[in-house]
């Protein structure tokens, strides 16, 4: 089983740049009392992971998400030794930036905003919780096949399409659920936080939504089986 290193430090740099830039802007939004907004963060995760898909597309695909990868894996796109590196990479590096994030960031604001840690709104349990993470990763997940992943996919768009996609949706769900779309990137900061309870809706949901949005994008758009 070949295993690629190079692969392996392009998805955990790639996520880290995810994670750090993303998480980063919560805690700022914290700090400042509101000054970066929702539209900020937003922008913040949209761009960090546009240009981290760009960075890294060439060297392991730029999956930078475990429900990515595993998405992949269940339509023969990544082979399982290869995507189970991948996943341990992409939390990796989540978890380093969620620790240069507790030991470089206002200590106040770190805490305020749980290291950046993306939470379920009060009246939001863990069944809507995954449903509204399988929903926005099932779009995000549509954008990477339609953009990087199927036989069709326009040559350079997949880190603007990706990357927007991201944004909108944390406009409409941010919120909600803190639209993490990424197991890594709720891990990344909840192991800092302490916010072990909810990370199941942030597993469930978003490989949910990416599993079955890759299969029907395989099986009708593509014509596989």
């Amino acid at each position: 089983m070949n295993i690629s290193l190079k692969s392996c430090i392009a998805e955990s740099v790639g996520t880290f740049t995810l994670c750090f830039i993303g998480a980063g802007a919560i805690i700022m939004d914290s700090h400042t009392g509101g000054g970066v907004g929702l539209v900020g963060i937003a922008l913040a995760h949209g761009l960090a992971l546009s240009v981290a898909v760009s960075a890294t597309m060439n060297v392991s695909g730029g999956q930078i998400n475990p429900a990515i990868t595993l998405g992949l894996m269940s339509i023969g796109k990544e082979k399982p030794g290869q995507g189970v590196a991948n996943i341990v990479s992409q939390l990796i590096g989540g978890a380093i930036g969620g620790l240069l994030l507790t030991l470089l960031f206002p200590g106040g604001a770190v805490e305020a905003a749980k290291v950046g840690t993306p939470v379920l709104a009060e009246g939001i349990g863990s069944g809507k919780g995954i449903a509204i993470e399988a929903i926005g990763t099932f779009l995000l997940a549509m954008a990477v096949f339609g953009t990087a992943v199927g036989s069709k996919a326009p040559k350079g768009m997949a880190g603007f399409g990706i990357g927007l996609t991201l944004s909108f949706v944390i406009l409409a769900i941010g919120p909600l659920t803190g639209a993490a779309l990424n197991p890594a990137r709720h891990f990344g900061t909840a192991i800092f936080a302490g916010e072990f309870a909810p990370m199941v809706v942030y597993w469930i949901g978003p490989a949910v939504g990416a599993i079955i949005s890759f299969q029907l994008c395989s099986r009708i758009l593509e014509g596989n089986k």
